[in-house]
């Protein structure tokens, strides 16, 4: 089954709603579209007798060297689309030697999600993602459950000092989430109430001081995911970043912005190797994972085809999923003729059809 194919199984499995929910953009959705239009703009131009009959794609993240360039990006309200949600996923992530970005919407607490990726694998690698809170002390909750849990970094969402729109959303009336649901990770904060809240805090308000106060608490790298402008990721660096994750929350923030993709060779220029670079957006096969990576990414994170997975198959489609997008790009990188992902080089990338 092709992750196509998955994604329609899972649209004829879920509640029209939770659909729309997961596959829906902000505004007019130009940004989703384009995010995956990106990638069909760019081919590949291989190298020829140099390659190897067994390739390494290892790759070394923020406190969690892995066996494949490719993650799992934060998506929220996993047991919306299967019961056994971010569980489920976590196992599969484990199982498949991939980092999970767990975070502030999920609906299983961090602890849960780390046990149960122990469950899968002796060493996995779970991260916590969090939003930069105007109050220090909602931060430093959730920076010690996280802790205590065992997630191995903290990523930054810095993308979304106020809610997208969701055209879907609205016109579905989901504005909050069903009986027996929750953000876990919210439970018990303070100033919070008991249960957990659906609007996930944010704050127009926030700047780099929230940033340097995190790195300063926490002995865990810090990623900063939402970045666009190649500004802001060398003010990232400055203030303490251990990676930048470009993108643009998949479509589901500003409307107004570029693809993901287009927007990575500055930043990588920007960060000049001082921290890696990784990107999400609009991932969805093998050489899609090779593009980014000859354009100077590190690894590349998957958000709603891991989703689609699991309404599909629960974990067995997450698995599917990672195995899928795994072995798509080991074929990818031999058809260019690499023995490892730092022989993709920017070089190899070029535009198809006169579209750059």
């Amino acid at each position: 089954m092709t992750l196509r194919e998955l994604h329609e199984r899972a649209r004829k499995t879920l509640d029209p709603v939770v659909y729309d929910y997961v596959a829906g953009g902000a505004g007019e959705e130009r940004v989703l579209a384009a995010n995956e239009r990106a990638f069909d703009d760019y081919a590949l131009l291989p190298r020829v007798l140099r390659g190897s009959a067994v390739r390494d794609t290892a790759v070394d993240l923020p406190g969690a060297p892995r066996t494949a360039p490719v993650f799992v990006a934060p998506t929220a309200f996993h047991r919306l689309v299967h019961p056994d949600g971010e569980l489920a996923t976590a196992r599969a992530a484990a199982a498949e030697g991939a980092v999970l970005v767990t975070g502030t919407a999920a609906t299983t607490a961090v602890r849960e999600v780390v046990a149960a990726a122990r469950e899968a694998a002796p060493d996995p690698a779970v991260w916590f993602q969090l939003y930069p809170h105007p109050r220090g002390e909602v931060t430093a909750a959730l920076v010690r459950r996280a802790e205590d849990a065992g997630c191995t970094a903290l990523v930054l969402t810095v993308d979304s000092p106020v809610f997208g729109r969701h055209a879907r959303d609205l016109r579905n009336g989901f504005t909050d989430l069903p009986p027996g649901y929750a953000a876990e990770n919210m439970r018990d904060l303070p100033g919070a109430p008991p249960g957990g809240l659906l609007d996930i805090p944010m704050s127009p308000e926030a700047g780099w001081a929230h940033l340097a106060e995190l790195v300063r608490g926490t002995a865990l790298p810090v990623l900063v995911k939402g970045v666009l402008h190649p500004d802001d990721a060398r003010q990232a660096v400055e203030h303490g970043a251990a990676g930048i994750i470009v993108s643009n929350h998949g479509g589901r923030q500003s409307d107004a912005v570029p693809a993901a993709v287009d927007c990575l060779p500055a930043l990588v220029d920007a960060v000049a190797g001082r921290v890696p670079v990784l990107l999400d957006g609009g991932v969805r096969r093998g050489s899609d994972v090779a593009v980014a990576l000859a354009l100077g990414a590190r690894a590349v994170g998957l958000g709603r085809p891991v989703v689609w997975g699991l309404a599909a198959e629960g974990e067995a489609g997450v698995r599917r999923v990672l195995a899928t997008l795994r072995d798509e790009y080991d074929h990818t990188l031999a058809l260019c003729g690499g023995r490892r992902n730092a022989d993709l080089t920017a070089d190899m990338v070029v535009a198809k059809g006169g579209a750059r």
